[in-house]
């Protein structure tokens, strides 16, 4: 079984500890490497060379916030970043987003919206808050404007096929209708299963229809 390890640097221990249990969720067999400041999340993504993703507070010790941040990015380009932070500020957001983090999750957030988020990240796609999703200039990164709290946390290519299957098309339908392949649908509905938190298609189609998505242009 596969290790995943989670850096996760924020300077409050409590804070810490009321997140580790959404972390432990994330896969079968997780390792939390912990770091209180920037100086020691340099030194644990120095020291670990296979993170999965590191989430990062974006007013630590050591560095300033967003410098902070790009510093860390520059330093460690190959390793994915998101920052869950206190603050949200658009233009910061803007800022992290255009230094390539993976996302931005706001720490008022439901713990399931952070769970959702984090799963996202870790299946390669970009986790805007809903405070942005309205915003012209994120359209690089932009969802479609949720319809529930668990809506935005799928990218605009995911919420594309859950709307093909609120509508009851199957699989060769729907890549027909997005210009894909029956593969790559496969694999969008694997991620839009776990991102929902449904285990199975009839599941997923009913919640799409909740959303209203399946009466969606």
């Amino acid at each position: 079984m596969t290790t995943m390890r989670i850096l996760f640097a924020d300077d409050h221990p409590l804070f810490r500890e009321g997140v580790k249990p959404l972390l432990l969720k994330l896969a079968p067999d997780v390792e939390i490497i912990e770091a209180k400041d920037y100086p020691a999340a340099f030194e644990a993504a120095r020291s670990h060379g296979d993170i999965d993703l590191a989430l990062l507070d974006l007013c630590m010790p050591g560095m300033s916030g967003i410098d902070g941040v790009a510093r860390f990015r520059i330093s460690f380009p190959q390793l994915p970043v998101a920052v869950l932070s206190a603050t949200d500020e658009r233009d910061s957001i803007q800022q992290l987003l255009g230094k390539g983090v993976l996302g931005y999750i706001c720490k008022s957030s439901p713990s399931d919206v952070i769970l959702g988020a984090l799963r996202l990240m870790l299946a390669g796609g970009v986790y805007i808050p809903p405070s942005l999703l309205d915003d012209p200039q994120a359209n690089g990164h932009k969802f479609a404007a949720p319809e529930s709290g668990r809506q935005e946390s799928l990218t605009r290519r995911q919420v594309e096929v859950l709307r093909e299957l609120a509508k009851g098309l199957n699989n060769k339908q729907i890549a027909h209708n997005l210009n894909v392949t029956e593969g790559t649908v496969k694999i969008h509905l694997a991620t839009i299963f776990r991102v929902l938190n449904v285990n199975s298609r009839t599941e997923a189609l009913l919640l799409a229809q909740k959303m209203g998505l399946g009466n969606a242009g």
